[in-house]
C-alpha cells in the first residue's frame, strides 16, 4: 500500500468505527498500520499448497533463566 492509501484506509476505517485518532497519534497510526501492511504482504507471498494445516494449537515456551 502506497502512504496516501493507508491514510486514506486509516481515515475511512476510524469514521467507520467512529473512532476518534487524536493528531498526535495519527502519525502513530499510520506508520503501525504500514508495517502490518508490509508484513502482511510477506506472508502473502507464500500460497498455502493443499497439504498446508493449521497447527492444532500454539502453546508459547518459557525461555529458560540464564545462570548468573
Amino acid at each position: 500500500m502506497t502512504p496516501s492509501q493507508i491514510e486514506a484506509y486509516v481515515d475511512a476505517a476510524a469514521a467507520a468505527l467512529n473512532l476518534p485518532i487524536a493528531p498526535g497519534h495519527h502519525p502513530g497510526v499510520l506508520q503501525y498500520v504500514a508495517l502490518a501492511a508490509t508484513m502482511a504482504e510477506l506472508v502473502g507471498a507464500h500460497p498455502l499448497t493443499r497439504d498446508d494445516e493449521p497447527a492444532e494449537a500454539f502453546v508459547p515456551i518459557v525461555a529458560p533463566e540464564s545462570s548468573r
